[in-house]
């Protein structure tokens, strides 16, 4: 390490940076960690019957834990489902003790007992590919933003979202009693990232002049997932109807297949979403300067990268905490990426599961001293 590193405690705590056992790495070699069989285990449990593609495993207590005399559970098990209908009816019938709920049921049974929302430290956003016309544009960008009723479009994905007016999701990081996304909170905010017809047809009206064009096509690119295809179907009945010669089409794909495509920079506009690794705005602000491999909107602002770079480097915490809050305001005073919702997840979950401790970001689940009530 040649530099000081200001969220270094934090990197500690993302699975990521664990210390790996050197010998089971050199016996796997590229099949480490791609399956129980092939990963070895140092926490209160140790997981069991995962091929790397079925549906269910165990997750089962690990005798050699140093601290195994305080963990409650012996078994927990896990069940995939390619349907929210389908978990929550085996939530129902008592065979299953959580279950993650859909769009739809988010909002008709927020008001049942066991109803739990879990923030997910996510934002969902709109990458517009910026090495292509019209997107190259800042007004443009600016139009389609202001055209966004992000309220509507967050009841529409699900009861459990909420409207996005800046980058970083709220409740992730404090700063001085503070909660960053206040301190982001302002001007910039204000005028892009809030619904206003009447703004985004002027930014429209400039920017067919710059673009010589009065009207543009193309296609928004969603994974195929319920709350993606209704984001996006959304997006392109709100975008037409408020900006006149603006015609939209939504691609709705499996996510490895738009990932694909985004990453090889072959789409026009992606609805996507980024999950912080860990507590600190700098996994959003980090991911889009314009050297980053995971920028796929090939955003390049100078200034923003500057911000981003020196917050890095200050011995100063205050200075740091003022370039991050200039670099999310500049990003989206430009829009370089358009801020949409941030999703929480909804759940049912019994109350007689007691003691499971969730952290949003990293690592979200911690099952040591979880049980459950008799």
């Amino acid at each position: 390490m040649d530099k000081r590193i200001p969220y270094f405690k934090l990197l500690m705590g993302f699975p990521l940076f664990f210390p790996q056992n050197q010998k089971a790495v050199e016996q796997y070699g590229k099949s480490y960690g791609t399956s129980s069989k092939t990963t070895v285990y140092n926490g209160p449990f140790v997981q069991k019957g995962w091929t790397g593609s079925n549906l269910s495993w165990k997750l089962v207590k690990n005798k050699n834990y140093w601290d195994k005399k305080n963990v409650k559970l012996n078994t927990i098990n896990y069940s995939v489902q390619k349907t929210p209908s389908t978990d929550y009816n085996l939530y129902q019938s008592g065979k299953l003790d959580a279950a993650l709920l859909g769009p739809q049921a988010s909002k008709e049974l927020k008001n049942q007992k066991g109803y739990t929302l879990r923030k997910t430290a996510s934002t969902i956003y709109l990458e517009m590919n910026q090495k292509k016309t019209p997107f190259n544009n800042e007004n443009f960008r600016k139009a389609l933003s202001l055209a966004i009723n992000r309220k509507e479009l967050a009841n529409s994905v699900g009861g459990a979202a909420e409207p996005a007016d800046t980058l970083s999701p709220e409740n992730m990081t404090e700063v001085k009693g503070k909660d960053y996304t206040d301190l982001v909170r302002g001007t910039a905010t204000k005028q892009f990232n809030t619904y206003n017809k009447k703004q985004a047809q002027a930014y429209w009206k400039k920017a067919q002049k710059e673009l010589g064009k009065k009207s543009v096509s193309f296609s928004i690119l969603t994974y195929d997932d319920d709350a993606s295809k209704k984001g996006g179907e959304f997006l392109q009945s709100s975008i037409e109807s408020a900006l006149k010669g603006v015609n939209v089409r939504v691609q709705s794909i499996p996510k490895k297949t738009a990932l694909d495509h985004a990453g090889s920079g072959d789409y026009d506009v992606f609805l996507m979403g980024w999950t912080a690794d860990f507590s600190d705005p700098i996994s959003f602000l980090d991911l889009n300067t314009s050297k980053n491999s995971q920028n796929w909107e090939k955003y390049s602002d100078s200034t923003y990268d500057k911000l981003v770079a020196e917050s890095k480097v200050t011995p100063s915490e205050t200075t740091r905490w003022n370039d991050l809050v200039k670099a999310e305001q500049r990003i989206i005073s430009t829009q370089g990426v358009t801020p949409l919702y941030h999703p929480e997840e909804a759940w049912m979950v019994r109350s007689t599961v007691k003691g499971v401790v969730y952290n949003g970001a990293g690592a979200p689940y911690n099952f040591k001293e979880a049980y459950v009530e008799n």
